[in-house]
């Protein structure tokens, strides 16, 4: 099959820009041939090349004591301290978005992003102990929303549940500006011990270059460009680039790769994920400042008569591209013909800056290698700052128990269990804390320390004030961690917003960005590995801008963890000022359809020195939760209705129950439980006071009163009847 002539048209069905394309002729002096081209495309889409972006992430803080590797590997690194044998431990994440494969086919574009995630995880030789997600939905009432939903939810619980890792935790949102857009974004985390840990650097010239894993087929060829591109209507012919997954094929790479790691044979290692074996190879190599020279003919392949063009772009799911010692050749294809893997040498390293591919008895590409991933284009893009919001007006009147019946019947908001029941949170027997109510716990097997995880941002904030949004997204992610008794580690970032050619636009994700670097720094919780998806827009519609903030935190000794329910009689305590915020509130956008007013200030001293005190007064405390969305009303209700017991909050209120004021948390503790703590509050010189109690089988907000169980009723079907799953 001779290769298409070159044109404009083909170009820019590339991704590339003609200041682009001129730039690649002026590196290579000549046109390039289409195998080129497409390598080309997939290294400078905004997906791999984070051209846009690259400016202002390098203002994120990354680095910290706890800090083994921050981000530019697969996934970030950081210390935990001694395992079981006394050996030195680190927690392995990172968070990645699969948007656009999951609107296109959300069965295999969500399942494809677990199986991505775990990936970026374990080729850094920590076996996976927890996967989280994040997803974003458009409006109930829009005809693709229940079908995405069902498709995302049944794909994340497909692939996880069957490779063998708990899901602990994640979040749901709807709103109509994801209608043509939704949003997955996949967690993963892992542990490894500190010595034991491999990076994608190659190094040693002549050594073998080694694919491993599932065949190569025609699933997800151009992935990476179509993720770098808006939605219009021809997206039903983007089909073809979403990659198909194999959860069972993944567990054997999984085990294949830890024992291969173990033997001492690996060099260094690289998932096949976005722009599959040409990203692999060219990272690895341009790390190493190496070339790499690849034989085609050579690759394992499930289709006949693939291309070059096919195979360099294909991303197909459970590959790994490895630099070998040679002398371990026989021992290492051995392994991986026991798990019934392919295992084939496609290649060597070279100490030209090339990146040479070989294809029959042609050479299909012959590039200069560092060009194609460090030299990759980089935008200081016009940006505008968002316009401070308009100051709330005059609200309608709503009365409290309709403002909660309002939030707990909201899809949004309304009980999960829908979802997290298609996952299974106890997998590996190591969960100590299932989703349902703030952070997810795993125990790190052997020893009595946990680790906790949370995915957070609200994107209405972010929208308002891009800034006060990143530091609330950070903050809240903080106040989760420290309201299980964990101390917060570090973060990982999955940023997605829209068309970063537009000046708006790109000023939403500056705005966020500078908020989360200043929380990151205020609150000891560097960003160490991360994911940038634009071009979230759909016919020049872009979705809410969406900042997912990951987050780690240590619980030294299990027993120190805030993990109970509440019980009957236990007091209701505020730690914070009482609420007023209404701006940008869940009470305004479901119970009134407003969204309008600013983003809730984020005072970060506050925020840390109220965790500390959650934290170092842990023993008094029952059950804690953060305030966040729905203020004090909502997440005192869901408190009481986990343990399905009643509520009393004395206010009548409407901002003092509504009110998202942020560095607030609702502590549920017994009396003399609570005359410590005030006692300490007040040595610690901060905000504690006691606003009502849980117990009996009805919840009253000020003078108006609702059964428990007709409130818990609206709440545990909220969701299934929203998506028509009733």
């Amino acid at each position: 099959m001779s290769d298409p002539a070159l044109s404009d048209e083909l170009i820019a069905a590339h991704g590339l820009t003609s200041q682009e394309y001129a730039r690649i002729l002026e590196i290579i002096g000549r046109e390039p041939t289409f195998t080129e081209l497409g390598i080309f495309s997939a290294m400078w889409n905004e997906h791999c090349s984070y051209k846009s972006s690259k400016k202002w992430l390098r203002t994120l803080p990354t680095s910290g004591p706890q800090v083994i590797c921050g981000p530019g590997e697969n996934a970030g690194v950081v210390d935990i301290g001694d395992g079981p044998d006394g050996k030195k431990l680190a927690v392995i994440f990172k968070m990645e978005s699969h948007n656009h494969p999951s609107y296109i086919e959300p069965y295999q574009g969500a399942a494809t992003g677990v199986g991505g995630i775990l990936r970026d995880v374990f080729t850094m030789g920590a076996r996976p102990i927890a996967a989280m997600n994040a997803l974003s939905f458009g409006a109930p009432s829009h005809p693709r929303t229940a079908h995405l939903v069902r498709g995302v939810v049944e794909g994340i619980g497909g692939y996880g549940n069957a490779f063998g890792v708990p899901t602990v935790g994640g979040e749901v949102r709807f709103h109509r500006a994801y209608d043509g857009n939704c949003l997955v974004n996949a967690f993963a985390a892992g542990l490894a011990e500190t010595d034991a840990i491999f990076y994608s650097a190659a190094s040693g010239v002549g050594m073998p270059v080694v694919y491993l894993g599932a065949r190569t087929g025609r699933d997800g060829v151009g992935g990476a460009t179509m993720a770098s591109a808006e939605f219009d209507d021809t997206i039903e012919e983007k089909r073809p680039t979403v990659q198909v997954g194999d959860p069972f094929t993944e567990k054997r790479l999984l085990e294949a790769c830890l024992e291969l790691m173990a033997s001492g044979a690996v060099i260094s290692i690289q998932d096949m994920g976005a722009a599959g074996l040409t990203c692999s190879a060219v990272e690895m190599g341009d790390k190493g400042g190496l070339g790499i020279r690849l034989q085609l003919d050579h690759v394992p392949q499930r289709e006949s008569g693939m291309t070059a063009y096919e195979m360099m772009l294909s991303e197909s799911q459970e590959r790994m591209l490895m630099v070998l010692k040679p002398e371990r050749e026989a021992e290492a294809r051995a392994i991986f013909e026991k798990w019934d893997l392919d295992f084939a040498i496609v290649g060597e390293t070279i100490a030209e800056d090339r990146f040479v591919i070989l294809h029959g008895n042609e050479v299909k590409a012959d590039l200069p290698l560092s060009k194609l991933s460090s030299s990759a284009p980089e935008y200081d893009r016009p940006w505008i700052e968002t316009p401070a919001a308009e100051p709330l007006g005059e609200l309608p009147a709503i009365g409290a128990m309709e403002g909660l019946r309002a939030l707990i019947s909201s899809p949004s908001y309304a009980h999960k269990g829908w979802v997290w029941e298609q996952y299974d949170s106890q997998v590996m027997g190591d969960t100590i804390r299932t989703p349902g109510l703030g952070a997810g716990v795993v125990r790190v097997h052997g020893t009595d320390k946990a680790l906790a995880f949370t995915a957070d941002v609200t994107p209405r904030y972010v929208k308002a004030n891009p800034c006060e949004g990143g530091k609330q997204a950070v903050a809240e992610a903080y106040r989760n961690l420290c309201a299980v008794g964990a101390r917060p580690l570090a973060t990982t970032d999955n940023l997605n917003f829209g068309n970063p050619e537009k000046p708006e636009i790109m000023g939403q994700l500056v705005g966020a960005i500078r908020g989360i670097g200043a929380a990151c720094t205020a609150l000891d919780m560097p960003i160490v590995s991360g994911n940038v998806s634009l071009y979230n827009e759909t016919d020049g519609r872009a979705i809410l801008p969406t900042p997912t903030i990951g987050a780690v935190g240590l619980i030294e000794n299990v027993d120190g963890l805030i993990g109970g329910l509440v019980q009957e009689g236990d007091l209701a305590l505020l730690l914070g000022e009482s609420g007023s915020h209404l701006g940008q509130s869940a009470l305004l956008a479901e119970a009134l359809g407003i969204e309008a007013g600013d983003a809730p200030p984020v005072d970060l001293e506050a925020e840390r020195q109220r965790g500390a005190f959650l934290r170092d007064n842990r023993s008094l405390i029952g059950a804690a939760s953060d305030l966040s969305d729905g203020g004090l009303a909502l997440t005192g209700f869901e408190m009481a209705e986990a343990a399905g017991i009643g509520l009393v909050l004395e206010s009548g209120d409407i901002g003092e129950l509504f009110g998202e004021d942020q560095a607030r948390y609702l502590i549920a503790c017994n009396f003399d439980q609570a005359e410590a703590l005030m006692v300490a509050a007040g040595r610690a010189a901060v905000p504690l006071a006691q606003v009502g109690r849980f117990g009996g089988d009805m919840v009253r907000l000020g003078d108006e009163t609702a059964p428990l169980a007709e409130l818990s009723a609206l709440y545990r079907g909220g969701f299934a009847r929203a998506i028509g799953d009733a």
